[in-house]
């Protein structure tokens, strides 16, 4: 070892004691930002710790669970183990982990997905187990294809490292190739390095579909997936028509899964060793098949036996607000964290299969490891709440409360705001129509979580367990398993249409939600309104459209999304010269253009607006923040949250959208000289903006400003009336508009 090494033991080893004697605080974070510090190289230093091996879990859910349950297979099975069981895992995560031991068997290290090309070099892991990869934190880790670049720098600098991937998504099984034609070309003589690990689950699981899913394009190609069935998200039975990418054989796979609210049992199929083994669990949720599966192979992988598998898996029981149960004022009680939409439609997915009497929290805040950008509840498929029998009481929490509020209103689900669980149980005692046995769902992402964690753990302290209350299961058919196909409302001669120009393609940070607000605003006025989804390979015909939304998408999407929009150019630029409205949004903004960016480089865009999207000079950074706008639209400010690399120039006399008044953002990044910041564009009735957020979401006026250019559209073209738009109840968006103005504006 080092000098620099023995520098950092000793400094880390100081501080870790005061850190835990005198300050009462976990030492899961310091002692390896100090120790890397002193000897950036000490992970490597510090791996001969580690005696027979060591596995490395990344993913975008679900990591902090399968890392405690192989390390607890490992304890089983007789092995000492050095493992970052609180998922500190950043790189000074993993060092403190080490730090913390003398020495073990195994290590189980849980890994960040961006810092896996650091920590991989260093640790030389025996596997690295890849469990999924959804979009998370859009505002901090960027694009799936930037995590994915990550995870291949990573294990192509660790050779000998074997990958076990989850092959039912795609995202995962590009990784695989990519790894390994990165070290056939880059190794020694050619050599691939051991052969991945993929598992699965074989057999559809008959669940309800989500409205979006992060993959529907095929990587290797860039065009449209088609499925066999879908479990959820982009997970599932894959095949790419064009180029024949599909799912790799799986050599652990999951079959004749069976589900309800509080177990799961399945039988994994080693399909080396034709061995059947039987796996149950108490535990909720068809992600956690998935889950025991990753645990299954990578403990069986480092010569585990499936009894000890499923003896730690029935003994497993979370302390650490991940699926923990707790008895609070005689109710059962489930916290559970969920840091993006895939994480939440699957909790929900856990509260629908319990069809008794329940209540139902969430919480959300906005700091920097949740990301600043909440844009991703619009993904989240709330509206699943209102067909499900028995939920008694909804809460808002969290610091983002009042934009949940929004989003649930919009979902036609009431919720009440709440200081926080201590809040939601007084509350609850009071209410007449909550019934005394309901159990209580609480689901939070990575900061609201400790509050409410610590909070149930002091409330279920003196209580004695739960009995738990006869299950009341939900009773519904076979779910088919396809995606769902376009659900717009019965067509009506007189309704005001919508056409949401390629949803598949073009729905990135929540903007679809923005035509869920523009039609529930109409509909809650009693004006009838019909929303059209025009998909890839779909004809517009905008001849019948009252209003048209484009929204933004990564460069793969849009490229094809492009494509599309080019061939209706005329059609969109006849609709735009007739005084039609148009709400575009970043890539759908940038594209109406006469240029924008593809990839980073200039392309030529439709031209029907006079603007131009330009590259950031000499740099690629990205416009990343909070925004506030002062816009003639809006009696408020109009607030969103903006992340673009593009910066777009107006023609000379066109006029901006809104002009920036908040202390972050910077709107179209390109000011006229002299000028104040300012985003967007106003040409006749388009509206182009940077702004996510969904933008309509805080910002009601906007979306009447468009709904009345929608309604003189419709008059004109049915001869129908054109009525005022009748004052809504928007005290929920403008409490959440205001929450945001405050911390914004000067």
């Amino acid at each position: 070892m080092t000098v620099r090494a023995h520098l950092a033991q000793a400094a880390s080893g100081v501080l870790t004691w005061g850190l835990r004697h005198i300050a009462r605080r976990p030492a899961a974070n310091l002692p390896g930002i100090v120790g890397l510090a002193l000897d950036p190289r000490l992970i490597a230093d510090l791996r001969e710790r580690i005696r027979e091996g060591s596995v490395v879990v990344v993913g975008t859910n679900g990591k902090t669970t399968v890392t405690n349950l192989i390390a607890d297979v490992m304890e089983r099975a007789g092995r000492s183990v050095v493992c970052n069981r609180t998922g500190a895992n950043l790189k000074s995560g993993v060092a403190s982990a080490l730090l913390h031991t003398r020495g073990a068997d195994w290590g189980v290290i849980e890994c960040d997905e961006l810092w896996s090309a650091k920590v991989l070099p260093d640790l030389r892991p025996t596997y690295m187990v890849l469990l999924n990869l959804f979009r998370d934190q859009l505002d901090r880790c960027g694009e799936i294809d930037r995590i994915q670049d990550a995870i291949v720098a990573g294990l192509v600098a660790s050779p000998e490292t074997a990958l076990i991937y989850n092959a039912d998504d795609p995202l995962c099984e590009m990784v695989a190739r990519r790894v390994a034609a990165g070290r056939a070309e880059g190794g020694e003589g050619g050599t691939p390095g051991p052969a991945s690990v993929p598992f699965g689950v074989s057999g559809c699981m008959n669940l309800v579909q989500n409205v979006v899913a992060d993959a529907t394009m095929c990587q290797a190609c860039s065009h449209m997936l088609d499925y066999e069935y879908r479990q959820y998200g982009q997970l599932g039975a894959y095949a790419c028509p064009h180029c024949g990418f599909t799912r790799s054989p799986l050599a652990f796979q999951a079959e004749d899964v069976r589900l309800d609210a509080r177990s799961l049992t399945f039988t994994i199929h080693d399909t080396g060793t034709v061995q059947m083994s039987r796996i149950s669990a108490k535990l909720a949720g068809s992600y956690m098949v998935y889950n025991l599966t990753a645990v299954f192979a990578a403990c069986v992988s480092c010569g585990c036996t499936p009894d000890e598998v499923q003896e730690a898996v029935a003994a497993f029981n979370p302390k650490n607000g991940r699926l923990q149960e707790y008895c609070v004022d005689g109710r059962r009680t489930l916290l559970n964290l969920a840091k993006n939409p895939t994480g939440f439609n699957q909790n929900l997915r856990i509260v629908g299969a319990d069809g008794g009497p329940r209540v139902v929290a969430f919480f959300i805040n906005s700091r920097d490891v949740d990301g600043h950008d909440i844009s991703w509840i619009w993904d989240i498929d709330f509206e699943e709440l209102l067909a499900q029998p028995n939920i008694q009481a909804v809460f808002a929490g969290g610091e983002r409360r009042n934009d949940l509020q929004v989003r649930l209103k919009h979902a036609g689900v009431e919720a009440q705001l709440t200081d926080g669980i201590q809040d939601v149980f007084a509350r609850v005692r009071e209410m007449p129509n909550v019934a005394p046995d309901a159990a209580v769902y609480a689901i939070a992402n990575y900061t609201a979580l400790p509050p409410v964690h610590a909070a149930l753990d002091r409330m279920a302290a003196a209580e004695p367990t739960c009995p738990l209350p006869q299950l009341t299961q939900l009773t519904q058919g076979t779910v088919p398993c396809v995606d769902p196909g376009t659900q717009g409302a019965v067509p009506c001669a007189h309704a005001v249409r919508i056409v949401h120009m390629l949803p598949d393609l073009l729905n990135l940070y929540g903007d679809g939600g923005n035509v869920r607000i523009l039609a529930n605003r109409l509909a809650w006025r009693g004006v009838p309104v019909e929303v059209r989804e025009v998909r890839y390979g779909e004809d517009a015909h905008l001849e019948d459209a009252d209003l048209v939304f484009i929204g933004g998408s990564p460069d793969r999407e849009q490229r094809l999304a492009s494509q599309q929009l080019g061939q209706m150019r005329d059609e969109l630029a006849a609709y735009v010269e007739a005084d039609g409205p148009v709400l575009a949004i970043c890539g759908g903004y940038q594209m109406l253009g006469r240029t924008w960016l593809l990839d980073g480089e200039e392309v030529p865009g439709l031209g029907i607006l006079p603007i131009e999207t330009r590259r950031p000079g000499t740099s690629a950074d990205r416009l990343v923040d909070d925004i506030a706008l002062e816009t003639d639209l809006a009696e408020l400010p109009v607030i969103g949250y903006e992340n673009h690399a593009g910066r777009t120039v107006l023609d000379a006399g066109v006029q901006p959208f809104g002009r920036v008044v908040s202390r972050t953002g910077s709107g179209n990044g390109a000011p006229a000289e002299g000028g104040p910041a300012a985003d967007g564009v106003r040409f006749r009735n388009v509206v182009g903006t940077y702004l996510h957020g969904p933008l309509l979401a805080k910002n009601p006026d906007v979306a009447d400003w468009l709904l009345a250019r929608a309604l003189e559209r419709r008059a004109v073209r049915t001869g129908a009336p054109s009525p005022s738009l009748a004052p809504l109840d928007d005290a929920p968006e403008r409490a959440a508009n205001a929450f945001m103005a405050h911390k914004l504006i000067p």
